[in-house]
């Protein structure tokens, strides 16, 4: 998975050199291992500005504008919630795109309705934001492993799509 990540980013950063786009990440169960993933390929820092890792609501809510109304009736791991991340990520690091995750990554912390291994993660522009959910239980690593290539290959997948590429 680890090649197949470092591929998948070194695609983003051509198109995003492309066209002279710019990426954010707004990270919760993936903590900061997209933000890696991506500065991993020389020259990221000509369109990757930067990225919030918002394990605390209050992170969310406060930095990435997600409303609260939003967490108390959807929760924290939901489309709903990455959705606004995305939005909040752009708005805050005055980016074109953005990437955001959150999800149980394990080995506690799930519940019935959100077992472990459950994650939630969107991707988005000004004028398109696309989520994906992930399920089931490979161990906290591969949970992480696998929601940050996911992720990854959502963001590569937008922004062909955006410039005509498919």
């Amino acid at each position: 998975m680890l090649l197949e990540t470092k591929i998948i980013s070194r695609e983003i950063s051509e198109l995003m050199w492309k066209d002279g786009l710019t990426l954010s990440t707004a990270e919760s169960c993936t903590a900061g291992n997209l933000a890696a993933a991506i500065t991993a390929i020389p020259g990221s820092s000509h369109y990757y500005k930067g990225g919030v890792v918002a394990y605390a609501n209050q992170v969310k809510e406060n930095l990435l504008h997600v409303d609260t109304r939003t967490i108390e009736v959807h929760g924290v791991v939901s489309e709903e919630t990455v959705c606004e991340m995305v939005r909040g990520a752009m708005e805050t690091l005055h980016t074109d795109y953005a990437i955001a995750t959150s999800g149980v990554a394990g080995p506690g912390g799930g519940t019935s309705d959100t077992p472990v291994g459950t994650i939630w993660m969107a991707v988005g522009s000004r004028n398109k934001i696309v989520s994906m959910k992930l399920e089931g239980d490979d161990g906290r690593e591969q949970n992480i492993a696998k929601a940050t290539c996911s992720a990854l290959q959502l963001m590569r997948d937008l922004l062909k799509e955006e410039q005509n590429l498919e």
